[in-house]
């Protein structure tokens, strides 16, 4: 019995038992079998709505263990390393014709995971904010950002950090009518979410592309950049600034 036969039997319970499957005396282990992919199966179906729990919440008990259960038979583990298991999650429930109308629960999904990554990410020193403030102009212009392991930022349509908070019960207001691109950042032992407004996002992403603050600016000319500086740095988002000569 090959190693594939058992680990692709152990996720469908439409397979058969692989052959040759006995206990320690011998006997056939099918029933034994059936209880340990049926352990499995629950224990991976946990493990995301452990890392999902607002997506669970606004799916339904029902929904989600559905769903979830037919994402970890067509995605197995690849590590036996489960904190960042469900990284394709976002993307299957986005390609599930029954939730088109439902089209916030994906990014909302990609929140929860980014909330994760930013948790286990390595730390690394955060950057002096004096650094940045005796800069000449000149020297800022042309300056690149260097980001924490552990920042991360979602871009979206959708106001994915009230529905997320408003899903976990931290709040009983509605989502507001606008977008919220959410910065996750972790200047302590958690993750914290801040939402940005939509041209401060997007400048943001282009400086995490690499782009200098002259050229980010310029493709971002409404978006105000000193706010955003200031919110990095109070987030200990960036661990430094590198200046190119021109």
């Amino acid at each position: 019995m090959s190693q594939t036969a058992f680990n692709a039997a152990l996720l469908d319970p439409t397979a058969d038992r692989p052959v040759g499957l006995s206990d320690s005396q011998g006997r056939p282990a099918g029933k034994r079998f059936d209880v340990y992919r049926n352990n499995v199966t629950v224990s991976l179906r946990e493990a995301l709505e452990t890392g999902f729990p607002a997506t669970a919440r606004l799916l339904g008990e029902q929904n989600f263990n559905a769903i979830a259960t037919g994402y970890l038979r067509a995605n197995p583990p690849s590590s036996p390393l489960m904190m960042l298991y469900g990284g394709g999650f976002p993307r299957y429930i986005a390609a599930i014709p029954a939730l088109a109308k439902l089209a916030y629960l994906r990014d909302v999904a990609r929140l929860e995971y980014a909330l994760r990554q930013s948790y286990h990410a390595e730390d690394a020193p955060a950057l002096d904010p004096a650094k940045l403030a005796t800069m000449a102009p000149e020297k800022l212009n042309n300056a690149r950002l260097t980001f924490a392991p552990a920042t991360q930022l979602v871009l979206t349509e959708w106001p994915i950090h009230a529905i997320r908070a408003k899903a976990l019960g931290e709040t009983d207001e509605n989502p507001p009518g606008v977008a919220q691109p959410t910065l996750v950042t972790r200047p302590e032992f958690d993750p914290i979410l801040t939402p940005l407004p939509a041209d401060q996002a997007a400048l943001l992403a282009d400086l995490m592309r690499d782009k200098t603050l002259a050229e980010a600016s310029t493709l971002h000319p409404g978006a105000d950049l000193g706010q955003l500086l200031g919110t990095l740095l109070a987030s200990m988002a960036l661990t430094d600034i590198h200046v190119e000569d021109t």
